[in-house]
């Protein structure tokens, strides 16, 4: 079954004649039922995190659990929007999908199902989406919603990632959307704080992607990306993850000279925080793969411990 796409970058055009020079398959791929699929094209491991960062946000809001129905339609509605943008991001991607080794077996670059039903799987679920949160949440949060994954593809995929290297600085706002949508969820409005737990995300996502995308360039080289490596190269890149760390870090501490969070939260941030930089100098100095996915894997553990110490510590300071 050949899947439909646009033409490829320059780059893989050159090398479709040589099938050395093309991404191995490995053995035959057996095609998965049709709940993998669209479950495949949600990309529900992504999907995980801004979750966490939603329920984190919604507990730190209400200082505690909010109830159980509010934080059900709050993480479906979040889930069927990440996942209808994701979706979409897999129909625009699809022609350098196909091109990669960490892509090549996504649904479409496969064949398993045709760009035009990703695409109206995708939509479908962006609209419903802003419908269960318009009707069980508020209009708010289904607005923030929405607009998080308007800007996921059409500000980060469509014109971002194939025309700058600063992709990742700008796009990033798209996956610190999530606090604010859970924060909007509970209380109906934004505050500093919400703007905060927005800004922690939006900082710590450059040195966490800058990590994976220093394993994989050659894959982002290959179809004509910009990523940071690719146009400044290993050097610079490592540099950059240093010092995008220090500003990370260096934010997360002051939620409590701020008058945000409590102490707990301080100690948990340093200590967080302080792993954190360890690693980010290991990528400098080593300059190795393993240190890059040490770091990249470190920074998921850390953003949802970040936030576990928030609501920890927003629950002990409703206790005193």
């Amino acid at each position: 079954m050949t899947t439909a796409r646009r033409d490829a970058p320059a780059s893989v055009r050159a090398s479709e004649g040589n099938p050395a020079e093309q991404p191995s398959r490995g053995k035959a791929l057996v095609k998965p039922g049709k709940f993998s699929i669209y479950l495949a094209l949600m990309k529900p491991k992504i999907i995980v995190l801004l979750l966490i960062t939603t329920l984190g946000a919604m507990m730190v809001a209400a200082g505690g659990m909010p109830s159980l129905t509010l934080v059900f339609w709050t993480m479906l509605g979040g889930a069927l929007s990440a996942g209808g943008a994701n979706a979409l991001n897999h129909y625009f991607d699809r022609d350098i999908d196909a091109f990669m080794y960490r892509t090549n077996r996504r649904p479409i670059p496969s064949g398993w199902i045709e760009p035009r039903t990703a695409v109206i799987f995708g939509l479908m679920l962006s609209a419903f989406a802003f419908v269960v949160l318009y009707i069980q949440v508020n209009l708010l949060a289904a607005v923030l919603s929405l607009l998080g994954g308007l800007y996921y593809v059409i500000i980060y995929t469509l014109w971002l990632k194939r025309r700058t290297h600063h992709n990742i600085t700008i796009g990033g706002v798209a996956g610190a959307i999530p606090p604010l949508v859970g924060w909007a969820a509970v209380t109906g409005s934004l505050n500093a704080t919400a703007l905060a737990l927005f800004m922690i995300v939006f900082l710590w996502t450059p040195p966490h992607t800058w990590a994976l995308t220093l394993m994989v360039q050659r894959d982002y080289a290959r179809v004509d990306v910009p990523m940071l490596p690719v146009v400044v190269g290993e050097e610079e890149t490592r540099r950059q993850i240093v010092l995008y760390s220090w500003v990370f870090f260096i934010f997360t501490l002051l939620l409590t000279p701020l008058g945000m969070m409590g102490y707990f939260y301080l100690v948990a941030a340093a200590i967080l925080g302080a792993i954190f930089m360890i690693d980010a100098y290991r990528v400098q100095n080593l300059k190795t793969n393993a240190a890059a996915r040490r770091l990249y894997k470190y920074s998921l553990l850390h953003l949802a411990l970040l936030f576990v110490a928030m609501v920890v510590d927003s629950n002990l300071m409703k206790m005193l």
